[in-house]
């Protein structure tokens, strides 16, 4: 990790700061299972007054929405056959992801095998939302699984159908369509002079410093102004922005000369030298006296494999297609539905790129 490697670089406290963080996230990496759980450390009070300055008269964010960001979170677990920093994409066996509110859980996905697991609590995120979602009891026989969907049960679906479909609906454009080019990623030598750079521009601008308890709890609070980090950092990557994959769509220095200066903060909490929550302070980028806590905060846990849920129904792949190509779950589409947009070139590509 950058933060972690580029204190050393820095005063004594520094150095010692850094040590302990690169060897917190080298226990990460021996992990071969890990979980994080995400939230925002606010009250629903801040966020209403803090979208209030920034929205539309009439488009403020609802006090059921203010709620759920406040007092929900997100939960990620995963579990590898390799340590977690030896891992590919292939090497990870099972994933999990769960959205939760204030009463419980309203979105869960199980990644099993070969089977994806999702089920959802329609209901309360459509009053949460304002846009309320049909009952189950109104859907049609053709609904099928969606209508156990929104009865808030388990369905199921085949990885490798996803895949396949995917794969034939974006080759629909004809016979002899090259095959999709390859992710861009970094070689190992732009990687390190990447890596070398935000170290450079890190050390030079943030500030740490280390408090700790008797029952093996410390803390490593990292903090620079806000501004000055981050046009430092993209003044680091500008000479290497034709080596990166995403190079051109990088914002400039320029694009940041009015964010604020004011300084931020991350608090990393270490328990007995393992990782265990970081926390980063934002309520002084919000540059309003309504607002008085606003962190957003990550807790690390060794975590647990994911299992897959029982009594899952199946949602056939092919139906699922069928009811997007038609109308509303097999019944025709109408032109009020369609109106008068154009299908261009490559929309139905780009959509399958969901799988």
């Amino acid at each position: 990790m950058v933060l972690a490697g580029t204190a050393a670089c820095g005063t004594v406290e520094n150095l010692t700061a850094g040590q302990k963080l690169d060897n917190a996230f080298e226990k990460l990496g021996e992990e071969r299972s890990i979980a994080f759980e995400l939230d925002l450390d606010t009250d629903a009070k801040s966020l209403m007054a803090l979208d209030a300055e920034q929205s539309e008269p009439g488009e403020e964010m609802p006090a059921e929405m203010a709620e759920l960001l406040s007092e929900g979170t997100i939960s990620v677990s995963m579990y590898s056959k390799k340590p977690i920093k030896e891992s590919e994409d292939k090497d990870f066996t099972a994933m999990a992801m769960k959205l939760s509110g204030p009463d419980g859980a309203l979105l869960e996905y199980r990644l099993v095998g070969d089977w994806i697991y999702a089920r959802v609590d329609a209901a309360t995120l459509g009053e949460m939302s304002g846009n309320p979602m049909p009952s189950a009891k109104e859907l049609p026989p053709q609904a099928g699984a969606f209508k156990k969907l929104l009865e808030g049960q388990w369905i199921k679906l085949s990885k490798k159908a996803m895949e396949e479909t995917g794969k034939n609906v974006s080759g629909a454009e004809g016979l002899g369509a090259e095959e999709p080019s390859a992710e861009p990623s970094l070689d190992a030598k732009t990687q390190k002079k990447l890596t070398d750079a935000l170290k450079k521009a890190v050390a030079e601008n943030v500030d740490f410093t280390t408090s700790g308890g008797s029952d093996g709890t410390e803390h490593i609070k990292a903090t620079a102004p806000f501004r000055t980090l981050l046009t430092e950092l993209l003044d680091a990557v500008k000479p290497l922005r034709n080596e990166l994959p995403i190079g051109e769509e990088l914002p400039t220095a320029k694009d940041v000369a009015d964010a604020p200066n004011t300084k931020v903060s991350a608090d990393f909490t270490l328990k007995n030298g393992e990782l265990t929550e970081v926390s980063v302070d934002l309520a002084k980028l919000t540059e309003t006296a309504k607002v008085k806590k606003f962190a957003l905060v990550l807790r690390v846990s060794e975590g647990e494999k994911p299992e897959a849920p029982a009594g899952a129904t199946e949602l056939d792949i092919e139906e699922l297609m069928s009811s997007m190509l038609s109308g509303p779950f097999g019944g025709p589409v109408s032109d009020e539905e369609f109106g008068d947009v154009p299908l261009g070139e490559g929309d139905l590509a780009d959509d399958t790129q969901m799988w």
